[in-house]
């Protein structure tokens, strides 16, 4: 497996230090990392920003540093549209150039979201029009030789069986997952087992490591607490936390799966959001990934 640095992780969100685009590309060569994944957002790869010219700055400064950028990150939600607004069209329109651009920087694959429930629509509605639009996506993507990786976040078919199901639905040869491990992990799925079955379908995967802690809320009453869900999450450096990437990865490698490991910290992380603390995650990352799983 490849390790990949995201840049989410240094992109300023949930009160971190913030880089940009050139100074995290830097920064990911001097902390060792040959590859990047690149957020398809502000104020790192938007579309709005991204001209043919600033493209092929970005290329220089990738090929200067020694660094590839396989995969372009799209920030997606796919479920239908409520009014005469075509946030669907306007989705597929950003994903589309997130893949051209991504085809100029060596880019071969671009990741995205399936869709979040919501009370406009049922859960079957929000189905279909994920496939649709995905289906579409797909097409389009295709044409600069781009694959699109669908990644187990958003509620709609988050379960892996389900997952299963939409790619069967969605049936296009561009079409792949973008399979992480903290998901079935929250749910309680048997995460060697799993991620056997899905690494053939897996074209990447996305990493990082959590606690979980038991929440309760007082009942004066009763003078006692009560238990309440879910548990609060809580992001750590690699290694320290509850999930079992050593069963996830030896199930990925036991599926055939060689392709691109990213690490990101997208949320508050323990340690802080310095500078000094998010570098010592991203060495955290590759050296776990370095001692365990040689490419």
């Amino acid at each position: 497996m490849k390790p990949c640095l995201f840049s989410v992780s240094y992109a300023g969100f949930w009160g971190q230090a913030r880089l940009s685009l050139t100074d995290f590309i830097a920064k990911a060569a001097q902390t060792g990392y040959e590859a990047v994944m690149l957020a398809g957002k502000r104020p790192h790869l938007s579309p709005l920003d991204m001209d043919d010219e600033r493209t092929a700055d970005l290329k220089a400064v990738l090929d200067r540093h020694g660094v590839s950028c396989p995969i372009i990150a799209a920030y997606t939600d796919l479920k239908p549209d409520v009014s005469e607004i075509p946030y669907g069209e306007m989705q597929i329109a950003c994903v589309e150039s997130l893949a051209r651009i991504g085809a100029r920087l060596g880019a071969s694959v671009v990741r995205v979201f399936t869709a979040y429930e919501s009370s406009g629509s049922s859960p079957l509605q929000t189905w279909q029009n994920v496939v649709t639009v995905l289906r579409e996506m797909c097409d389009r993507a295709a044409a600069y030789g781009i694959t699109i990786a669908v990644q187990n976040h958003h509620d709609t078919a988050v379960h892996s069986d389900a997952l299963l199901d939409l790619l069967a639905d969605i049936d296009h040869p561009a079409c792949r997952l973008g399979f992480d491990a903290w998901s079935p992990a929250l749910r309680g799925e048997d995460l060697y087992e799993t991620a056997r079955r899905m690494a053939p379908y897996t074209i990447m995967t996305t990493n990082a490591d959590y606690v979980r802690f038991p929440r309760y809320r007082y009942e004066p009453d009763l003078v006692n607490y009560m238990r309440t869900q879910p548990d609060l999450v809580r992001a750590v450096p690699f290694g320290e936390g509850f999930i079992d990437f050593e069963a996830f990865f030896a199930g990925l490698r036991e599926g055939g799966f060689r392709g691109f490991a990213s690490y990101e910290i997208c949320s508050p992380v323990r340690g802080g959001g310095s500078m000094d603390n998010l570098d010592a995650c991203a060495r955290r990352y590759l050296e776990w990934m370095t001692q365990r799983n040689p490419a």
